[in-house]
């Protein structure tokens, strides 16, 4: 079944944006992505009880549901893909479909995963003497690494996991005292692994005061997990002289300059955060190492970076991508559940790599929007609908308001809101 599909979809999800709702729903069914008892969870408006929601979060009063699209084209480490993406933003599925088809047309996509290990911390706030707390703590590494993975990460080792190592640094307060971190690192295979880190941590935490005779501040896990990295590497070929150099410069402009840089990396995330949500994943957790990473010079940069290579055009996106595939909302949620079998990862590392990819080809989408016709013209105009919607047209004047307001945005390069209302105000009046 799994073959079937990776032959048909470029060919089944041609053109997939003209079909109506039904149609597309059909499509999934026909391309084995989706079965037809998913199909009728998703027409019927997915969870319509509160029932899994009081398991999950406090003071339950409801569901907020984001709109669930796929993006299409995308043909990643040389397998076809179907992306689930939860997001309200307009043009994020569009741009990232139209992009993937030309870096599918005209390139590649590869990814790898960098390191396996997450990060917990235990802090001393205040030692009496770092090299003696040093020396002693080194000590037992060994030993606290055995007794964490007998008392508490086994289930991690029975899968390949568990706690690897253990390091110390130091931090100057400034006021004469010194800071001591104890990193604690750990395998965590498919999960995402924060419950199970904080739980080695604070188990560590009274053999540790014992060896060293110091006092632990606190316990926690880290986001910005340097120990573990994603990597995705899009390449386009005899890709045009002028836009590469384009594209290049948008790039270093990013890299160097954090105003742009945050401006760059929301970009990304774009493309990234949708994936995360859709399947159950704490995106919020991703942004923070994200954002972490990227100003680990003391200087916020980019997460991406475009070079003009010959005749190719080659970017590349490193940074911490940690989410799970088990346990937790990605396991128990049924949209998540569905959003996860659309995707077909097998792993929390190719669920990352996926996640990179898509970031790093919707970045490729806004760079070069930016850099030729401008971020208006494509953004506002598949943002129409909304501006009709928001003026109060019905389902029947819409097609006559999106024409209208497509040719306002082609004559005078913007438009907004007050243009959408005098528009349907002027349709109202000939009509009647």
């Amino acid at each position: 079944m799994a073959q079937l599909v990776k032959k048909t979809l470029s060919e089944i999800f041609k053109g997939f944006s003209k079909f109506t709702y039904g149609e597309r729903l059909d499509l999934l069914n026909e391309a084995e992505v989706l079965s037809k008892q998913e199909i009728n969870y998703l027409k019927q408006g997915g969870l319509q009880d509160v029932k899994l929601a009081e398991k999950f979060v406090e003071n339950v009063i409801g569901y907020f549901q984001l709109p669930l699209g796929v993006a299409t084209n995308f043909n990643i480490d040389s397998r076809d893909y179907v992306i689930p993406m939860a997001v309200e933003e307009t043009s994020i599925i569009a741009a990232a479909s139209k992009t993937a088809k030309w870096v599918r047309e005209c390139g590649s996509i590869r990814t790898e995963t960098i390191g396996n290990n997450i990060i917990g911390q235990i802090q001393f706030a205040k030692i009496k003497n770092f090299e003696n707390f040093q020396r002693h703590l080194l000590q037992q590494k060994n030993f606290l690494i055995e007794l964490a993975n007998r008392e508490v990460a086994f289930g991690l080792v029975a899968r390949g996991g568990g706690v690897t190592d253990i390091q110390i640094r130091h931090l100057d307060r400034g006021d004469g005292d010194i800071m001591a971190i104890v990193h604690i690192y750990m395998n965590p295979c498919d999960a995402m692994g924060a419950n199970v880190i904080n739980q080695v941590c604070e188990y560590l935490k009274e053999p540790i005061e014992q060896f060293t005779g110091e006092k632990v501040t606190m316990c926690i896990l880290s986001n910005l997990v340097d120990s573990k990295l994603t990597r995705a590497i899009v390449t386009i070929d005899n890709i045009e002289a002028e836009l590469a150099e384009k594209i290049e410069e948008a790039s270093r402009f990013a890299e160097l300059d954090p105003y742009r840089a945050a401006t760059n990396n929301k970009g990304v995330l774009n493309g990234i955060d949708p994936i995360l949500i859709a399947t159950g994943n704490d995106w919020r957790a991703v942004e923070a190492g994200v954002h972490a990473y990227a100003a680990r010079d003391g200087q916020y940069r980019s997460i991406t970076k475009w070079r003009k290579v010959g005749n190719q055009l080659i970017g590349i996106f490193e940074a911490p991508v940690i989410v799970g595939t088990v346990g937790g909302v990605t396991t128990l949620h049924p949209s998540a559940k569905l959003a996860m079998k659309m995707l077909g990862v097998e792993s929390a590392n190719h669920l990352a790599r996926v996640a990179a990819a898509v970031g790093l080809v919707q970045n490729l989408g806004a760079l070069r929007a930016l850099t030729t016709v401008g971020i208006i013209e494509g953004h506002m105009k598949l943002h129409i609908k909304n501006l009709s919607l928001g003026a109060g047209a019905t389902e029947l004047e819409m097609p006559a308001m999106v024409k209208k307001l497509e040719e306002i945005l082609s004559l005078r390069k913007r438009i907004s809101l007050s243009n959408a209302v005098e528009v349907l105000k002027d349709l109202r009046e000939t009509n009647h």
